[in-house]
């Protein structure tokens, strides 16, 4: 097999989609959408770029590993003393802003008339944010201090738990077992795989951290990214999806004291392999299927955007903060990204309409481009809606008024001495001030009972 034209094809799609993504960066567009947009242009269905398909499946098994590191960074990031210390107030708020995607999103998918299975992905698909695009966004946003952050974040960490449970159903739902005791024998083991993974991250971090006992680096990278492969496939063998078993390791392993060092290298090979994923996605989508789904893609993009305002504003409203955060709140959760992604690859997978693979594709390129924009421009938005841009344009007039007020009393203060028309002597130094500070004294003396007549008129107003 001569690999030298597709690995050829390949690389000028990288390049490709670095100029494009310096591109998008200048105008605070992230990665995801980019990535999309260059596996679309090099499908079949365009014909732009002469890559052979007839033995594509190397791609799609790096794909697979970019899903896998995906996933696996994302446990690597979850906060576990965050989700245990406050678990019972982010349970509240995560898991309200979820339910009420996820209970419309399912009436969605049935209202657009396709099926119980469709409509338990097109659910999931509109009812989680990219917690990768929410993160990279309040950093370059300077959002770290917001008093909304810390919520915003809670948010992402139940959604992080929700995936995890919800892919585990999701996978039985569409292994097509229609009898009742195989589905829950299915659901037993993927539960007790969660809740095994889940006790050793919380409690078996020492333990673990013991095998990773080595100053060499390449061993070092090899050991975690050969867990995250096994688990991967061992997820996939108990029924529970290759990318929750690498979540979950990556879980256990973001327990250890070696997590910073994982971070510094699985970062950049998730967002190498990552690409691989996002662009493989983008070869899949057929633009001529676009547009069988572009009404129920809008309906779906004006429905989150509505349950985004509603959830964002009742979770601020929960954690005692203001409609400006709430804004904030429901700006920066409106994007969507790689969950979407993932569960159209499962449906694909298991056979279910195919509507639903352009339906996510362009659900989550219009997100994707959406969010980052309503996100920069939150404040301003919340200034226009709340009307606090028109209160602070007045206070800021008051304040230059209250400041060119000030400046004649400065500038006779620091001025010279001269003689004014009417023979005053103005100022020159310490000495001349305290000689006016004296006549001042003198004359407000003199003055008193009229000047103290007077405020006490001015009092009764």
């Amino acid at each position: 097999m001569h690999l030298g034209p597709d690995l050829l094809v390949l690389g000028v799609l990288f390049v490709i989609a670095y100029v494009l993504g310096r591109l998008g960066k200048s105008i605070g567009l992230p990665a995801i959408p980019i990535y999309m947009v260059v596996g679309l242009l090099a499908s079949p269905y365009f014909g732009w770029f002469p890559i052979s398909f007839e033995h594509g499946e190397y791609i799609e098994l790096i794909a697979v590993v970019g899903l896998i590191l995906l996933l696996f960074n994302l446990g690597l990031e979850f906060d576990q003393d965050e989700f245990y210390s406050n678990a019972g107030k982010l349970l509240i708020s995560g898991g309200s802003y979820i339910l009420i995607n996820m209970l419309v999103g399912f009436a969605f998918g049935f209202m657009v008339g396709w099926g119980t299975r469709e409509a338990l992905i097109i659910a999931g698909i509109t009812a989680t944010s990219s917690s990768a695009i929410v993160t990279k966004l309040l950093i370059e946003l300077n959002r770290l201090a917001n008093r909304e952050t810390p919520m915003i974040l809670g948010v992402t960490v139940v959604e992080d738990v929700f995936i995890a449970v919800y892919l585990a159903i999701v996978s039985v739902v569409l292994s097509g077992e229609t009898e009742v005791w195989p589905v829950i024998g299915k659901l037993a083991v993927s539960f007790l795989f969660l809740v095994v993974m889940f006790s050793i991250a919380r409690w078996g971090g020492k333990f673990v951290s013991r095998l990773f006992r080595t100053k060499d680096d390449e061993l070092f990278t090899i050991l975690f990214f050969g867990l995250a492969l096994a688990f991967g496939g061992l997820g996939e063998i108990l029924g529970v999806t290759d990318a929750i078993g690498a979540f979950l390791i990556g879980l256990v392993l973001g327990a250890t004291r070696y997590r910073n060092r994982i971070e510094q290298i699985a970062i950049p090979l998730r967002d190498v392999f990552g690409a691989f994923f996002f662009l493989n996605f983008g070869l899949g989508l057929d633009p001529s299927k676009f547009p069988d789904v572009i009404v129920p893609v809008v309906l779906a993009v004006v429905m989150t955007m509505v349950l985004n305002i509603i959830a964002g504003q009742f979770v601020a409203w929960l954690n005692g903060l203001g409609p400006q955060a709430g804004i904030n709140t429901t700006a920066i959760l409106q994007n969507r990204g790689e969950f979407a992604l993932i569960l159209a690859t499962l449906a694909l997978a298991a056979g279910l309409d195919e509507r639903i693979q352009p339906f996510a594709g362009l659900y989550v390129l219009i997100m994707a481009i959406l969010g980052p924009i309503l996100a920069v421009n939150s404040e301003r938005i919340g200034g226009v809606v709340l009307g606090t841009t028109r209160k602070r344009k007045a206070a800021a007039s008051l304040a230059a008024a209250a400041a060119a007020n000030a400046e004649p009393a400065a500038a006779a203060v620091e001025s010279p001495e001269r003689v004014t028309a009417s023979g005053t002597p103005e100022v020159t130094g310490d000495r001349d001030v305290d000689r006016l500070i004296e006549q001042a004294m003198l004359q407000s003396d003199e003055d008193g009972p009229r000047a103290r007549s007077s405020d006490s008129r001015d009092s009764e107003y």
